[in-house]
Parts: structure tokens; sequence; C-alpha cells
């Protein structure tokens, strides 16, 4: 497997080796992201024309495409250079005019010469009561009437690129489709009646009516399929790699894990038992568990990853838990710390922070197996940082973390398990595309005695009244958080709303009340005053979106959110999140800008209505599309030219139990089907996949 087979060679040779295309017209192709023939092959129509013959225009609902047999009448060249050269036509039942601007008279005597009959095909609109015909698509005999396509399709484009260009060049890249092996499973292609790859392709390029340029046409549904089976067999064979990873099975006694829930005010919810099953399992085993621990906003995530840890220490090693900041990390610190207490195991933090004697120290410490459980910042990667029997990482927060930080933090541990933690509900279908290696578990239901969030919609006339009301919060000693919103993209215009609103609310609420972080400020001031609120020494903390994620001030009990119209429903519930935490009943104020557009007001309805993530998350994915959900934080996702992620997601789910059981049944793939699967996997440009064969 070390280089592309032979029969896809002029597919991917360059975009000049067709008939036609220059290295100017190649360079206006890159525009479209087509670089080689195999990327025309998946460039779709998304429309087309319809050029069946039709007897006359006359019952033509205009402006209309038209083709229909003519009689050429007399011509009336053009009175000025800028003028119209219009021709007189007749059809079976009424006249018309063909219309032609900058246009050679001679040409066109040659081409419709007075009395004779044409097939013309183009856009009829009426212009004064009169129906014309401007610059035909086609002009033909009768006995070239096969150059008129009877439905006509029509391909996104780009400036340099016209239709008949990208028809031209789509075909010639369809000539040099070879016939490949099969690589979908017999029972699931027969299920499905999807065509052969070639039949496919050809019928995608080639419709007939409307309804074949949809999602759900056979030709285009098995295009999709093997679109997101590529993908998925790519995460499949990095997930069998990681599983070829000897693991060692870590074996907790349960001794440490049973301290802690006795001490354990509440009981775990069933989702959280699940969860810390499913897990033991994993890190049991003799393989690596690379596992993905899903949940909303304050479904307990904490627990069970603290549970995990145990585990890993009642097995006789040690666990680190890594956060994005400093400031999670403290608190992870925080609440950790009095269930390390109860089960007698030694936790501490290292971060940026640790310098000196003090970090070598830390550092002696954890080489001998003296400090058990670390949490810490992405400070733990440092070279000089070694454990002395890593067992366990469990990362917060993964889209902060990606695949690369994700292997090397298993090589600071022989063998380390890996657990990624995340708040965010990711749709099912993004989930499959994004984290498709892992295995996931989900807690999916909220801990007893989490009281629900108030949520109202205000408008932003209102503010006075809103102030008011925080001023009575405080009175009652009470803390608030005031989200500006992100003006734009630029940083600027964010801290300009950020500090505008602090000093106004500093001016009503007084001095020494009020609090400010944004993204700009140096580290040390952000943290000093995340503390002074945390300490309740400010009761209102004015902040753009970096409280999002995991601070926990349980006595902050409202969160005003401006402009809620410009954020992200996610973002909004993980923002929500920030509340309700304590005792008191919590309030969640959307103030948005009117007049609300619509799909706006429906938008922030939805988090009105529901406070689980998984509903709005699902929601925010029809409503926003994948690309605008995902933003460009977050590219890990696939860009499928055919597959639609959102429409699809049930197509992305077969694809991965499709592929998983292909490299069950057959791991190096070598069967008649593994051969054709690899065929897929260059054809589909997943050299990443390939790799993981040739290096597995």
């Amino acid at each position: 497997m070390t280089g592309r087979p032979e029969p896809l060679f002029p597919l991917f040779a360059g975009l000049e080796t067709l008939e036609g295309v220059g290295p100017k017209t190649a360079q206006h192709f890159a525009q479209l992201n087509i670089l080689a023939p195999r990327d025309l092959l998946f460039t779709l129509p998304y429309s087309g024309i319809d050029r069946q013959l039709r007897p006359t225009i006359k019952d033509a609902i205009l402006p209309d495409t038209v083709t229909v047999v003519i009689t050429v009448g007399p011509h009336r060249p053009a009175a000025n250079k800028t003028g119209a050269y219009r021709i007189h036509v007749e059809d079976s039942q009424t006249s018309f005019q063909l219309v032609f601007f900058h246009a050679r008279g001679d040409y066109l005597k040659r081409q419709l010469p007075e009395g004779s009959r044409r097939i013309v095909s183009g856009r009829v609109e009426l212009f004064d009561g009169m129906a014309q015909m401007v610059h035909p698509d086609f002009m033909v005999a009768d006995d070239e009437a096969d150059q008129v396509p009877a439905f006509e399709p029509v391909y996104p484009l780009t400036s340099g690129i016209t239709q008949k260009l990208m028809y031209k060049a789509t075909r010639a890249a369809l000539a040099r489709a070879p016939e490949f092996d099969e690589w979908i499973d017999p029972s699931q292609k027969a299920k499905a009646g999807w065509p052969d790859f070639n039949v496919a392709i050809h019928a995608a390029h080639d419709p007939e009516t409307m309804a074949d340029l949809s999602a759900t046409a056979p030709a285009r549904e098995r295009l999709a399929y093997d679109e997101f089976m590529a993908h998925q067999l790519t995460l499949a064979l990095a997930r069998a790699k990681e599983r070829r990873k000897k693991g060692r099975p870590s074996i907790g006694t349960g001794e440490l894990q049973k301290r802690v829930l006795a001490a354990l005010p509440y009981k775990p919810t069933g989702a959280q038992t699940r969860a810390i099953a499913e897990i033991a399992a994993d890190m049991a085993s003799a393989q690596r568990m690379n596992r993905l621990l899903q949940g909303d906003v304050g479904a307990g995530k904490t627990l069970v990853a603290f549970m995990a840890l145990l585990a890993a220490v009642e097995s006789g090693g040690q666990g680190v838990l890594m956060a994005p900041t400093e400031i999670l990390a403290r608190q992870h610190l925080e609440g950790l710390q009095p269930l390390a207490e109860q089960a007698g195991v030694v936790l501490e933090i290292l971060t940026g922070r640790d310098k000196g004697a003090e970090r070598r120290a830390k550092l002696a410490a954890l080489a001998s197996g003296a400090i058990q459980i670390l949490v810490g910042t992405h400070a733990v990667f440092q070279a000089d940082v070694s454990f002395a029997d890593l067992r366990l990482a469990v990362v917060d927060e993964q889209h902060r973390f990606g695949v690369r930080q994700r292997l090397e933090l298993g090589q600071k541990g022989h063998l380390a398990d890996v657990l990624v933690m995340t708040a965010t509900p990711i749709p099912r279908s993004l989930a499959l595309a994004q984290y498709g290696d892992m295995d996931v578990s989900v807690l999916d239901e909220k801990p007893a005695g989490r009281k629900p969030i108030r949520t109202a919609l205000v408008s932003t006339d209102r503010i006075p009244e809103v102030v008011e009301r925080l001023r009575a919060a405080v009175n009652e000693a009470r803390q608030c958080y005031w989200v500006c919103p992100l003006v734009e993209e630029s940083e600027v215009s964010d801290l300009i709303a950020a500090e505008e609103r602090f000093k106004r609310l500093r001016a009503t609420l007084g001095e020494g009340v009020v609090g400010l972080v944004h993204g700009q400020m140096p580290p040390a001031e952000k943290d000093a005053a995340m503390r002074a609120f945390q300490n309740g020494e400010t009761k209102v903390l004015v902040a753009t979106t970096v409280i999002e994620v995991g601070v926990d001030v349980p006595n902050a009990s409202i969160i005003v959110i401006e402009h809620a119209e410009s954020f992200g429903l996610a973002q909004l519930h993980q923002l929500r999140g920030r509340v309700g935490r304590g005792q008191a009943e919590s309030t969640c104020l959307l103030l948005y800008k009117s007049p609300l557009s619509e799909t706006g007001k429906q938008r922030l309805e939805v988090l009105r209505e529901t406070e689980d993530g998984f509903v709005i998350a699902e929601t925010d994915l029809k409503m926003r599309g994948t690309g605008d959900l995902i933003g460009t934080a977050q590219s890990g996702v696939p860009r499928f030219r055919v597959a639609d992620l959102e429409r699809q997601a049930a197509l992305m789910q077969t694809a991965q139990s499709d592929a998983r059981k292909l490299l069950a049944d057959d791991p190096e793939l070598a069967s008649p089907r593994g051969q054709a699967a690899r065929m897929l996997l260059w054809l589909m440009r997943q050299d990443e996949a390939i790799r993981l064969i040739t290096v597995g």
C-alpha cells in the first residue's frame, strides 16, 4: 500500500490534462477546490433546466426556459453600436423575437437565414408585451437536435468558469472513471437499492428530472454514503490502531471509590453509575481506553472522572486531570480536594505558575509516585514532567484540545488510558463525524436537587429595569454575571462594549461592586477579577464570553446576556449553566435588540422552553447548519462534497457500524471487499487512513 493504485492515475492527474483546460482555467477551478479530475466527479449539479421540446411558447408562464422549433423571419439589425439586433421568428402557434446585443450581422445571417427551420432553446421573457428570447443558449438545425439536452444540469460556478466549460470538464472527468469493485456491504446495498459506483456517478451528473437532484435520489445517496464510509473507515482505522496499542489493565478495588460515595450527600444518577461502570470496564481491559464522556452542564461529569482517577490509584498507579485554563484547573482542585481527603489520596496541582524550588519539589513527588492525582494545565506536557506510573489521563473540554495533544498526553504515561470530557452536547451526527474513533458515554440525567433556571426574553429597551433588578439582588447579597456580546469578530469592539457596560453599571451600582473580565486582559488580571468574584468581593461580573466553560460560583443566581440573538444556541446554553449551581432560584435574562427576526425569535424561545442541551444542540444544527455551528474553532469536522451531515445523520451512523464491522472481519483489508475499500480510501483522498494501514 505504498502509493496510489494505478487505475486512479488519470483521476489524480493535473486538470490541464483535460481537453480545453489550460493553466488559467485550472486556477479558476481551484477557487471551487477542484484540483484534479477526481474533484470534478464529486462536484454535482445543484439544479437543472428542463429543455424538452415544446410545440409552442404560447402556453408557457413567462419568464421561462423554452425549447421550440421555429421558422426564421426577417432580420432587423441594430440602429447603432449599442442597440439590439432582432430576428422575428414563428413557432407552430405564435411569433416572438430573438434578440442579440453586440451582434455581428453577417454571422447571424449565416446561422439563421430567413426562411430556415431551427431549434432554439433559451429564456423567454415579456418585454413591452412582446415575447423575446435574448441570446438563445442553443440554436441548431433539425438534424442536430441531440445537441440540446432534454434536462440540462446546472453546476456551481466561480468567476472564469461557465456552465458550458463545467459541463465539458465533468464529462471529460467521467470518461476517466475506472470500473471499481464494490466496497459497500452487498446486503446494505441491496436493501437501500443503490446502483454501482459507476452507474451512480454518471446518473448524478446526468439527472433527468428535478427529483434526481435530491439527496435521497439513489445515485446521490450512494455517493454520500461513499464519502461517509471513507471518513468512518479512517476513524475506524485510527481506533483500531489505538486499540492495538497494548494498554495495561488497571483493575480498581473499589475501596477508595466506596469511601467517597459514602461521604456524598446524594446518590449518583443512573447515568453516572452506568458511565462509571463503562469506564471501569475499559480500564480493566488490556487495550487502551479512548473514551468520550459527554454530559450537559451540571450532569456531574466531574464525579465520574474522579471515580476513574481513583480506580487508577487503586490499581497502584497515578492519574492526571487536564484543564484548558489555570482558573479551571484551580476550580477542579477546590472541588476535588474534599473528595480526595475522604479517600485519603494525595492530590496536587501543576500549572505554569509553579516556579523554582516549589516546582522541583512537585516534580520529584510526581516522579516518586507520592502525588497520586495531579490536576494541571498544559504545563503537564513539558519535557521535565514525568510520572512514576501514569495510568489514566482525563482531558476536560475537548475542543480546546486536539487529537495531537491527546496522543502527547498518552506518551507521558506508558500505555495510559484516555478519557475526554466535554460539556458541549454535540448532536449525534457531528459527534460521529468528530469523535468516530472514540467510544462514547453520555450523561443524560440531571443530579437530584438541581433547580430549574427561569429563562426570560427581554428587549434591550428595558435595560434600566434589568439594572434595578440587579440592584435588588445585590442588596440581598446575591451575585450576577453580565455577558457582553461579541461584536462582529473584532476583539477591539468587544472590549469597548464590555468597558462601556462596566462603567455604566459601576456608576449605577457603586464602586467596588462591579468587576470586569475580557479576552484582552493579561492572565494575572483576569484571574484576579475572577477570584474577586468567586470570593464574593465583587457582586456583578461584566464579561465577554471568557466565562462560558466550567466556572463555578454557587452564589451567582442571575445571568444577563446582552444581544443574545448574536450568540449560538449551544453557547447560550453553556453560559446559562453558569447559574443554578447554588440554593437560590436562578434566572437567565436574554436581552435582544428588537425587532427580532422570526428565526431569531424561534431560536431564543427554544432556550426558554428547555434546559436539555441535546435538544438545544439538535435545534441549533437544524436552524444554522453544520458550518456555522462548528465555526472555525472546531474545524475538526470534515467538509463533504456530496453528503450532508445534518440531513443524512442516519447514513453516517450506518457507515460507522459498517466500517467497524469490515475492519473487525478483515483487519488488514486483504479480502476482495477490503481491497475495494482501500481503493475507496485513495479515491476519497483519505491519505491519513492509508498511512495508518501502511504503518499499522
